[in-house]
């Protein structure tokens, strides 16, 4: 699928509102996130932020036109709000039935991660919607000068949201490249032969190491992983851990049951009372010492609660943004 990403404002005199923090870090944050998560997805992406303009007006043509001349099959303008300190919430802007539908689902994910629903609302009132030739949703985030809003937001929840509402897959985080390695030529292979082998070499079990690594999941010496793209006995040990830890078939090879309790756990979305069970919660009764039955109770609460008292957190037993840089920075 084709789609026009649109990171809201960043082209002076087109620039965004300020509150607790500033709309156009935070759109330029979000923006580039959902555009390497929908390329790790196989997605074609255009860029449609302009680099320049005069005006704010041709600042908003520019980016119609770029996704019009490119013919994108979906049309998405990243933004955030800022009123009176007090509004919260996350709202999502379209105008076409087609439109409104992929609000439905994006906005559905986003209010996941706590936000207030503020609902799908008509944009026929936007330059960008209005002059764009596909279904296209404008979406607001959250509100940059609410307190609430700032204390649960997580630029890469909210990319992963936004991502998972337009695909309806979980995204992963692209995985840095791997530092160029000297190529040695070997005896009859040309120097292209070893450098095309070295770039197709598959790097999911690197993944796998690093994202073991990052929830802090050991190998059965209770040793982190060597990050080295090779499937041995310290990394099938410690997959094997982490799928007994979440509930999963343990058999120390991680197939897409595997991948998916990891990515719903590395999308670090908020965890509330008993909005949330399964793999998230076991995760979770593992960080924090509770007894691992997947279901949010009165222990699993008391433990959330002493956990983040100990790391100088508010006790509230909700796990949002702060507590989840704590368990998975």
């Amino acid at each position: 699928m084709k789609f026009g990403i649109d990171i809201g404002h960043n082209c002076p005199p087109d620039s965004g509102a300020s509150g607790i923090k500033l709309e156009d870090k935070l759109t330029m944050e979000v923006g580039n996130k959902v555009i390497a998560k929908l390329e790790n997805l196989g997605h074609t992406v255009i860029a449609c932020k302009p680099n320049s303009a005069s005006t704010v007006n041709q600042s908003l043509g520019s980016r119609c036109n770029k996704a019009n001349s490119n013919r994108v099959d979906i049309f998405v303008s990243i933004h955030f709000n800022a009123f009176n300190g007090k509004a919260n919430g996350t709202e999502v802007f379209a105008i076409s039935d087609a439109g409104k539908k992929v609000a439905q689902k994006v906005l559905d994910e986003i209010v996941k991660l706590g936000f207030f629903n503020r609902g799908v609302k008509s944009g026929s009132h936007l330059y960008v919607l209005r002059r764009t030739n596909m279904p296209g949703i404008l979406v607001e985030g959250c509100f940059i000068d609410s307190a609430k809003d700032m204390q649960i937001y997580d630029g890469e929840a909210m990319a992963n949201a936004i991502v998972a509402g337009l695909t309806g897959k979980i995204a992963t985080t692209p995985v840095n490249p791997t530092p160029n390695v000297p190529v040695t030529p070997v005896p009859n292979a040309s120097v292209n032969t070893v450098i095309d082998e070295e770039q197709n070499k598959d790097k999911s079990i690197l993944r796998l190491q690093q994202a073991l690594n990052r929830l802090k999941i050991t190998d059965k010496n209770n040793k982190p992983l060597v990050e080295d793209n090779g499937m041995g006995p310290a990394t099938s040990s410690a997959t094997e851990k982490f799928q007994r830890i979440v509930g999963v078939l343990p058999t120390g090879i991680a197939g897409n049951t595997t991948w998916d309790a990891l990515n719903q756990i590395l999308a670090k979305r908020v965890v509330q009372g008993t909005h949330a069970s399964g793999v998230i919660i076991r995760y979770l009764q593992f960080r924090v010492g509770a007894d691992s039955d997947g279901i949010y109770g009165p222990n699993t609460e008391a433990a959330i609660k002493k956990f983040q008292q100990q790391n100088g957190l508010t006790a509230d037993g909700i796990v949002g943004a702060m507590s989840w840089q704590k368990l998975i920075g």
